[in-house]
């Protein structure tokens, strides 16, 4: 009878043991997931806005050594998202640039209001990037603090010792009485079964640099994207995002 309540007692205590530890894992595993979701989302970010911004950057500009210059000037480096045939590419430079808002005077303003208007998006799209890659940190480091202080209060090597202490037959009894702790007991397991942090978002996305707002390098770009618009036959802006 005696031995029937011990066992009992010893089930109950496992199934309490086991359901804390595995109750509060589960929620670290929960934002982990959050957290790899979240750095797919802004991967997919990059390449749809500030990716498709740089494209449009590199189509209207063209020449290899104007497109080195221009980011020189706004503090970027160009190879991010560049390929050569993207500029040689008539049916990239339409698709890319289908649809987009043109307006000015004449050819020439209308040219370069379309760039203009293009490193604008790109200036907010990499804000909202810096401003997600900052949260991605910062829920790194909290779940990186959540796991220190979960395997503080939680020694996976002691509990498997005492788990497999209550109740068990003699070669687990520690001393006089048994369920002694066994911090060295199923280490093996323990290491399979330990929560480690995700990789930190520096090792998953590129890290993108802010760039200066339009007004404070226009007159210097000016330059190059008229010389731009000229090498390319001063085309008609109207014509080609709306086909």
């Amino acid at each position: 009878m005696m031995q029937d309540i011990d066992q009992m007692l010893s089930i109950e205590v496992k199934k309490e043991i086991a359901d804390r530890y595995f109750g509060f894992r589960k929620l670290i595993e929960d934002d982990i997931q959050a957290y790899d979701d979240m750095v797919v989302t802004s991967f997919r970010s990059l390449e749809q806005k500030i990716g498709f911004d740089l494209v449009r950057l590199y189509t209207l500009l063209k020449d290899r050594t104007l497109i080195h210059n221009f980011f020189e000037i706004i503090g970027l480096d160009e190879r991010l998202f560049y390929d050569p045939y993207i500029t040689t590419s008539p049916t990239i430079r339409k698709r890319i640039l289908a649809g987009r808002e043109v307006h000015g005077m004449t050819r020439r303003s209308r040219f370069r209001n379309l760039i203009f208007d293009t490193y604008e998006e790109l200036e907010q799209n990499i804000t909202e990037y810096q401003n997600t890659i900052e949260q991605l940190r910062e829920e790194h480091e909290t779940i990186s603090e959540e796991i220190k202080l979960f395997y503080k209060k939680n020694d996976l090597g002691i509990i498997m010792g005492f788990l497999r202490g209550l109740g068990g037959s003699g070669h687990v009894k520690s001393g006089p009485m048994e369920g002694g702790l066994q911090p060295k007991t199923g280490e093996s397991l323990e290491n399979k079964m330990r929560v480690h942090p995700p990789p930190a978002v520096e090792d998953l996305l590129p890290q993108i640099p802010q760039i200066p707002p339009l007004k404070t390098i226009k007159q210097k770009i000016k330059p190059l994207i008229d010389t731009a618009f000229e090498r390319q036959g001063e085309p008609e802006m109207r014509t080609i995002v709306h086909p």
